[in-house]
């Protein structure tokens, strides 16, 4: 059990940096609702595959450029703010966090372009009443009080979060479009050895559709790290009578394993009276993650995001 809580920790360690890493180096002006410098287009720009140039100065990263400011400073009474925390939450909180900097799927409102330009409702309160179902937003059928309450909660977000000068804290697909997916696919079936047990045809086809940016690298990484689950690791074991027994391991420690035999039914053994052996499938990709160098772990990324 220790052993395998120290590798657990050892690969989820590996994935912050990765992360880390990813948003040190990601492009800028390229994120839903951050401001763009003039004259300059927010369209992000395909990579088609060609390498990037020199590394990025760490300021330029758009994880450490502050937001749009608001054009038009405004002011709420506090009970209108917390009456808005609450219609936030409960009507928008699953999709941009219940404090509104972003959450499962929905962007980052604090840095939003159309806050900042709001003026008292403006602009967010026909948005909320006609939402924007091509991005998966509905529709929300609210009473002018409710949308004021909600407009007073995210003007109040803003200038909070205005005041403490830093970053965003999210992880936004564009930071990770940092590599070439040409040599993505070159490690891909080459040096890496991922298409010995994938097929982009197969198992991969529409990876990138199913996963996005942070999920996706997550799911390239540590594959046990989303759903659905992958394939449980089959087991072998030998008795001493030379009885064999397998099926699906249930859990390992120091001292004993826990088998799922094809009946369903859980049979624990000691380690030290039996011999095992243990065919996990994932076992590559842990492998994997002392080998890659940050450039493969980036291009890899970079192949497996044209998968759509």
């Amino acid at each position: 059990m220790a052993e395998s809580m120290r590798r657990t920790i050892l690969i989820w360690f590996a994935v912050l940096i990765a992360a880390a890493m990813a948003i040190g180096q990601g492009p800028g002006d390229q994120t839903t609702g951050q401001p763009a410098a003039p004259g300059k287009s927010t369209m992000k720009k395909p990579n088609n595959g060609k390498a990037k140039g020199s590394p990025r100065n760490p300021a330029q990263s758009p994880a450490s450029q502050p937001g749009p400011l608001t054009l038009t400073p405004q002011t709420y009474p506090i009970e209108q703010v917390q009456a808005g925390e609450l219609r936030f939450s409960s009507q928008c909180g699953f999709c941009h966090g219940r404090d509104a900097a972003g959450g499962e799927t929905g962007p980052d409102l604090t840095r939003s372009e159309l806050v900042a330009q709001d003026v008292r409702g403006d602009k967010i309160g026909p948005l909320l009443r006609t939402g924007r179902p091509e991005r998966g937003m509905p529709a929300f059928d609210l009473s002018d009080a409710d949308v004021g309450t909600i407009v007073a909660f995210l003007h109040d977000q803003k200038t909070k979060f205005e005041a403490l000068g830093g970053g965003r804290r999210a992880v936004d697909a564009a930071d990770l479009a940092t590599g070439d997916a040409t040599a993505g696919r070159s490690y891909f079936n080459g040096a890496g050895g991922c298409s010995g047990c994938h097929s982009v045809t197969g198992d991969l086809a529409g990876i990138a559709t199913r996963y996005k940016g942070l999920a996706l690298l997550q799911r390239m990484l540590y594959p046990t790290a989303g759903r659905p689950d992958p394939a449980r690791p089959k087991v072998t074991v030998t008795l001493a009578s030379g009885k064999n027994i397998r099926g699906r391991l249930a859990s390992e420690d120091e001292f004993t394993i826990v088998v799922i035999d094809p009946a369903g039914a859980r049979k624990t053994f000691a380690k030290d009276a039996v011999k095992f052996k243990i065919d996990n499938p994932m076992s590559a990709h842990f492998d994997q993650l002392g080998k890659y160098t940050d450039d493969d772990m980036h291009n890899v990324f970079a192949y497996l995001d044209t998968l759509k």
